[in-house]
């Protein structure tokens, strides 16, 4: 099953990828990408390898999400024909501030 990331997904990923370079350097942000195309790579394989996420288990969508490092999780649903990533969250931020951008 095809995976694609919606705009706003790629924009968080982008952000966290140019924050762990500036912090921890090219090297750790080479990893950090090669996890995220790795985990995305799993999921065209396998579309329910994450869990059902909680935070946002009212919403008229099923949403899953996937650990991509232990700070980082991907946020998906699985539609007819894809799978379509909406939102990176950096779980140390509020939960309930990261449901609020994902929810309909």
């Amino acid at each position: 099953m095809k995976v694609t990331i919606t705009g706003f997904a790629k924009q968080q990923i982008r952000e966290t990828a140019r924050y762990i370079q500036m912090e921890f350097g090219r090297k750790y942000r080479d990893n950090f990408i090669h996890k995220v195309q790795e985990v995305r790579q799993y999921l065209e394989n396998n579309p329910r390898l994450g869990p059902v996420e909680p935070l946002l288990s009212d919403c008229p969508r099923i949403y899953r999400s996937v650990v991509v490092t232990k700070l980082n999780k991907m946020i998906y649903h699985i539609a007819d024909d894809h799978i379509e990533v909406v939102d990176f969250w950096d779980v140390r931020r509020e939960p309930d501030a990261l449901a609020a951008q994902v929810k309909e």
